[in-house]
């Protein structure tokens, strides 16, 4: 890599001692030598195309590809109509990335539109940015543009994903903005603790709706508490769930964002997924990233601008509360494609579905010795179980059969399983995983 730098070694000297350092290595200072390579990498020999295709094929060969899957804990298992490929395949989309210049970008500036009017629509929101990395970092984004001069704290509702809270940590570290946690209650936000820990202080509150167990959280009484402080409401959603659900403005929410994998994205090993984000005008100029509006040219034509596009990450840089200037374009396009090709109805259907494969997978789960419902709250497509015996011993039991079960839980949870049913999952297939687990405990 070294053949690319655009420097010589005599200009990258004088940049150093311009900036008052000796040595490239005083500029990664902040890591400690055990971890630290002093030598260059030690890279095999390259290959030709064909030994490349090969070794390739034999790596993913290794994967296991499961033809039930009954986990989701953030990341879900959708069918995707053929057309949405077909469409985001084309050269013109999966090509297109950032739209500095409108008057030929018109193509991906409309199709980024067309994204964020599906996501307010989907969220009853006012306006939606052109979309950011994940789920985890669109919650952590909100949080950060809720900070005021005097309220200086964040509350999360321990029942939010673990991860997402740990993004929010992390974005927050080095910032003078307080994270505080309120605990479970019979697996939901304990409402009187958000009242004891909630003050005039307070920037605002996040929860996930339906939360990491699976329940649906009170978000009308939420909601409300959160306006007696004058706090801003963020609210965390499963966007299939909001085909039957109540919407994030309907429970008083300032800010939706949310994980937009389920809207037409493969589950990827992990991604690139989506992050969607949406609020209200009072807050659209606290809103980070990309925003694409809709205006006439001077022939009265349709077209398309990047909106309030003078912000802080490109010319007042001090003044930033986020460094996001880009956006996950293609998954974006692939979430406007696939709500297109469902429509209302369509997605409707597929959040009923899935939450009636959840109910008949519980209630057969149920009946079985040692599983038991963990919360008796309401769920839509997920809930926690008990496991009677081991959990680790269980799941193996299902991998072997072809089957990636539920989500083994840990800390207060150890020893019960967050399982998962979505409209891909048929009765024949819980079915078939119920007199699995009944041949486990016969052994």
């Amino acid at each position: 890599m070294g053949t690319y730098v655009p420097n010589t070694s005599k200009e990258q000297l004088e940049m150093l001692r311009e900036i008052g350092v000796e040595h490239t290595r005083d500029l990664f200072k902040a890591i400690p030598d055990a971890v630290y390579l002093d030598r260059p990498l030690e890279l095999p020999k390259g290959l030709s195309e064909f030994e490349v295709r090969r070794r390739m094929t034999e790596v993913a060969g290794k994967n296991k590809v499961f033809q039930s899957i009954f986990r989701g804990c953030g990341a879900y298992n959708h069918f995707i109509p053929s057309i949405v490929k077909q469409i985001t395949s084309k050269e013109e989309f999966v090509t297109a990335y950032t739209p500095y210049q409108a008057e030929i970008s018109q193509g991906i500036l409309q199709s980024i539109f067309e994204y964020q009017t599906m996501i307010c629509e989907l969220t009853g929101m006012e306006v939606s940015n052109a979309s950011v990395y994940d789920g985890a970092t669109a919650a952590a984004e909100a949080v950060i543009m809720c900070k005021e001069r005097q309220r200086k704290k964040a509350i999360l509702s321990e029942t939010v994903h673990p991860e997402i809270i740990e993004t929010i940590k992390t974005y927050c570290t080095g910032t003078d903005l307080e994270i505080i946690l309120v605990p479970v209650k019979d697996g939901l936000t304990d409402l009187e603790k958000l009242k004891e820990l909630i003050d005039e202080e307070t920037a605002c509150v996040l929860i996930q709706q339906p939360n990491y167990y699976g329940q649906l959280e009170d978000g009308d009484s939420i909601g409300v508490i959160t306006a007696n402080k004058e706090a801003k409401f963020i609210v965390s959603c499963n966007p299939i769930s909001l085909g039957i659900l109540k919407t994030p403005i309907e429970y008083g929410a300032d800010i939706a964002v949310g994980e937009g994998q389920p809207l037409g994205m493969p589950l990827s090993f992990g991604g690139p997924y989506l992050g969607f984000m949406a609020t209200t005008k009072k807050l659209i100029r606290s809103l980070p990233g990309r925003i694409v509006g809709e205006t006439t040219d001077n022939k009265g034509r349709r077209t398309f601008v990047l909106t309030l596009q003078a912000r802080e990450q490109h010319i007042r840089r001090e003044k930033a509360s986020s460094n996001i200037c880009s956006n996950q374009a293609l998954c974006a396009m692939t979430a406007a494609v696939y709500l297109d090709a469902l429509g209302k109805k369509g997605l409707q259907q597929v959040a009923e579905l899935s939450m009636s494969k959840a109910h008949y997978l519980a209630s057969q789960l149920c009946e079985l010795d040692g599983f038991d419902l963990v919360y008796a709250g309401e769920y839509f497509n997920e809930f926690v179980t008990t496991c009677k015996g081991s959990v680790d011993k269980v799941l193996s039991k299902l991998e072997e059969r072809g089957i990636l079960g539920g989500y083994p839980l840990t800390g207060a949870n150890s020893g019960h399983i967050l399982w998962c049913a979505t409209e891909m999952n048929t009765k024949e297939e819980i079915d078939s995983l119920v007199n699995i687990l009944k041949e486990v405990q016969s052994l």
